[in-house]
């Protein structure tokens, strides 16, 4: 067995979107059976709220309930608030078709997370969580939740693989992990009907030609977006260095804030006092 890597949204796609797969994930993950009619992919809203585009991924919903599933690849500080937007508008969608408040549809946003987390910038904490989950029920003073609306937002990293992770949440963070680090040797749990049926979806023996060569595309057009990335992020960086400097940081503290390297910093130091003078 030889998986494609599920960090490419060619291959993700076309497993998540199998109906099999779909229903025995979500049905794991969140606990619900569901039954959609489709399953989208690109899916859009329109007209669009001010700037901001909403596209996802996978997207399915049945009579009862609506599940959004959204695979992200890389994870940058802004995107805890770019998944809960997404979350937050596929529940007040259901508005433009209401006569009143009334949000018929429960919806499960879940984001799987391919890449390790990285610091968060605006309060400099460090997540190392498997599964995080967020509920917008209410709790009393006593701590006690009521199940007021039951949207839940979920997200999925199997870079951080913790004890006590439960099977249902397992299987899954396996095929995820193993497909990106042990495609070659996958160790899953082949015996959850819907991880076996999702990694023989990306066995390479059964991709089409298509499919890889989309996925090829795919690949480029991810280095190239983390290499404007990385170039935009760096020059962000020189321009706080540089008010750092001004103000009397040391090289080791803006290197920390920073990410720049102190030989960097020490350039820039250079840099300054020469056009100073």
């Amino acid at each position: 067995m030889h998986l494609a890597r599920l960090d490419n949204e060619v291959f993700f796609k076309k497993a998540f979107t199998d109906p099999i797969v779909f229903k025995a994930f979500v049905k794991d993950i969140v606990g619900i059976d569901v039954d959609p009619d489709t399953i989208e992919t690109e899916k859009r809203y329109g007209p669009k709220m001010g700037d901001i585009d909403f596209r996802y991924d996978i997207f399915a919903e049945d009579i009862k309930r609506r599940v959004i599933v959204e695979i992200q690849q890389t994870e940058y500080d802004y995107h805890f608030d770019r998944f809960l937007l997404y979350h937050l508008q596929a529940i007040t969608e259901q508005q433009r078709s209401s006569s009143d408040y009334t949000i018929g549809k429960t919806v499960y946003t879940i984001v799987v997370m391919t890449a390790p987390y990285k610091m968060n910038k605006k309060t400099g904490e460090f997540f190392r969580d498997e599964v995080l989950i967020s509920s917008l029920n209410p709790r009393n003073l006593k701590g006690i939740e009521r199940n007021v609306y039951n949207h839940e937002l979920i997200f999925m990293n199997p870079n951080y693989k913790g004890a006590d992770t439960p099977l249902n949440y397992r299987d899954w963070l396996d095929l995820i992990y193993e497909s990106i680090h042990s495609p070659e040797n996958p160790n899953i749990n082949r015996n959850n009907p819907g991880v076996s049926r999702a990694s023989s979806l990306i066995e390479y023996e059964n991709l089409t030609g298509e499919e890889i060569r989309l996925s090829k595309i795919e690949v480029q057009k991810r280095q190239v977006i983390e290499m404007v990335r990385e170039e935009g992020e760096e020059l962000k960086a020189f321009k706080v260095a540089r008010r750092m400097i001004e103000d009397g940081a040391t090289n080791a503290y803006i290197s920390r804030m920073t990410d720049l390297t102190e030989t960097q910093i020490e350039e820039l130091r250079k840099q300054i006092r020469d056009g100073d003078q």
